[in-house]
């Protein structure tokens, strides 16, 4: 019977792509447990370095590293990142219609310019009306630290050299393994929290302390621009690692719903059969 044969190979179909679906899921599972890791182990740093940057600067009773300079908002860089691959649900979409919202709400009164990380992005913004200043979209996941320290230094050097008036970094931020935030954040200029209502007294150290500030400030930015990427690759994995694992249940589901409606069929079939074997005997029965 014609059904029955397709519904059979839908069956297999999709149990095959439950196999592909659990795989994904595993390999995801296992790269977001080392992502998280990572990601986990480096947050305390970062944010010491911070409250270390912000202790610096007080002692310097004002002193405007180039960093530091807020200048009204004439030209923009953004940094977006995004995914080489798919499979990760709204990972890529959400994150990159926010970006487009974003700069678009900024261009009105800005010339604003992108670079862009992970082929997803690059994809996207190709037919947007935004300036491509760069792009990195051959394999974003194993960028190493040298090469973001690259994309760091860049975004500084436009910044210094005033090219640029403020730097802004669209990203995926890890918070759980059920959806991530959606983070913009301004990288540039460098904003220090307000200084506490303390007298510090370093003996020694005064002439120091300028030295110490245009070392570490373009440390903490390096440290940001690398910390923006670890969220955005432990966000992914988790995000795939979800999307794989509906997957993997909605194919499950399936599976039983067509093997339902197969039995039905063949339940179907089969009284079908008898019907005619007994209509059959009673009419031999009466010849």
């Amino acid at each position: 019977m014609p059904a029955l044969i397709d519904l059979r190979r839908r069956i297999k179909s999709v149990q095959n792509t439950q196999q592909i679906t659990q795989a994904m899921k595993t390999v995801s599972t296992a790269k977001f447990r080392k992502a998280q890791r990572l990601l986990l182990e480096g947050r305390p740093y970062w944010h010491t370095l911070l409250e270390l940057l912000v202790d610096v600067y007080s002692w310097t009773e004002g002193y405007l590293h180039p960093l530091l300079e807020e200048r009204s908002e004439e030209k923009i860089e953004g940094l977006v990142i995004s995914s080489d691959k798919g499979l990760a649900g709204a990972f890529n979409s959400n994150l990159l219609e926010k970006a487009l919202s974003f700069f678009e709400e900024k261009a009105r009164s800005s010339e604003v310019k992108l670079v862009l990380a992970g082929k997803k992005a690059v994809s996207f913004f190709k037919n947007q009306p935004f300036s491509i200043d760069s792009k990195y979209s051959d394999n974003i996941e194993k960028l190493t630290p040298d090469e973001i320290r690259e994309i760091a230094h860049h975004l500084i050097k436009l910044y210094v050299f005033q090219k640029v008036d403020a730097v802004y970094v669209a990203y995926n931020e890890f918070k759980s393994i059920l959806a991530p935030r959606i983070t913009i954040s301004k990288l540039l200029p460098l904003v220090p929290a307000k200084e506490e209502e303390e007298n510090f007294f370093i003996p020694g150290w005064e002439p120091e302390v300028f030295s110490i500030l245009n070392m570490l400030l373009p440390l903490y930015v390096e440290s940001q621009v690398y910390h923006y990427f670890r969220e955005s690759s432990t966000a992914e994995q988790a995000a795939r690692m979800m999307a794989m694992d509906n997957a993997t249940k909605n194919a499950e589901e399936l599976v039983e719903d067509l093997t339902l409606i197969l039995n039905k069929i063949r339940q179907a079939s089969i009284t079908k059969e008898l019907l005619e074997i007994m209509t059959a005997v009673d009419a031999l029965a009466k010849i």
